[in-house]
């Protein structure tokens, strides 16, 4: 299967302190992957060192077989980019985000059917600071799908969303995957987690703790459900830099 997104021996310190310790791991193409742990655990930090927004210490990463930082104009085009908290002019109508979104990009996909797909198409008159909280993050992870990315990065992708909301952004990520979309995603939620992932990664204090699917994952511990088995490894309290 052909490697989308590549880490090897990725590490990062801050004020001399290692926040990712030698972490690896590869995502084939099509392939939604896990990437676990308490706030604090190395998360945001490993995103963004694979993005190329922060340069590591050390280790190698790269996207689509190319580097983020030399090949950031190429990859812009074919790299989708969902976070948990966006900034945007509240002044701004949905529809004219859309649209101010798809200008960037030299292919896109329809915006229209995008929020129709994830329930938005009544909103796209509205402005952005009339929205929910749910309903803000289901536009941005439709901003995030406008460039018709082969890769997309998901940050807690359905937090403030009821159950019916998260069901229906489930499935049409699995539409999506299905047509080849690699997709890497953190979560709180293990049922989304069981649902979406074909492959975890769980970080405790920087360091991987477990690598694998989510059955090896309940298998390899001592507990029979993932939520409990994701506790098991992680085993720590919550820190409190949720940034790292």
């Amino acid at each position: 299967m052909e490697k989308t997104i590549k880490v090897q021996h990725l590490s990062k310190s801050y004020s001399g302190k290692k926040v990712v310790d030698d972490i690896s791991f590869t995502v084939g193409r099509g392939e939604v992957f896990g990437l676990l742990g308490a706030n604090g655990a190395g998360k945001s930090t490993t995103i963004e060192c694979i993005l190329g927004t922060k340069q590591q210490d050390a280790g190698e990463v790269s996207i689509l077989d190319m580097h983020p930082s030399t090949h950031r104009k190429q990859l812009f085009e074919k790299v989708g980019v969902q976070f948990q908290e966006s900034n945007y002019q509240d002044k701004l109508k949905v529809e004219e985000l859309c649209k101010v979104t798809q200008a960037l990009y030299k292919t896109s996909m329809d915006y229209l059917e995008l929020l129709n797909k994830f329930g938005l198409g009544d909103k796209k008159s509205q402005l952005i600071s009339a929205l929910s909280g749910g309903e803000k993050q289901r536009l941005f992870i439709v901003l995030a799908l406008i460039p018709d990315p082969e890769v997309v990065f998901l940050d807690e992708l359905t937090t403030g969303l009821d159950s019916r909301a998260r069901r229906d952004v489930w499935m049409c990520l699995s539409e999506l995957k299905a047509k080849g979309l690699t997709i890497l995603l953190t979560s709180h939620f293990m049922d989304e987690v069981e649902v979406l992932c074909d492959q975890i990664c769980i970080l405790k204090k920087g360091q991987m703790v477990f690598k694998g699917t989510v059955a090896e994952a309940i298998s390899s511990s001592p507990h029979a459900r993932l939520e409990d088995a994701y506790l098991w490894y992680t085993d720590e309290e919550v820190l409190e830099n949720e940034s790292i």
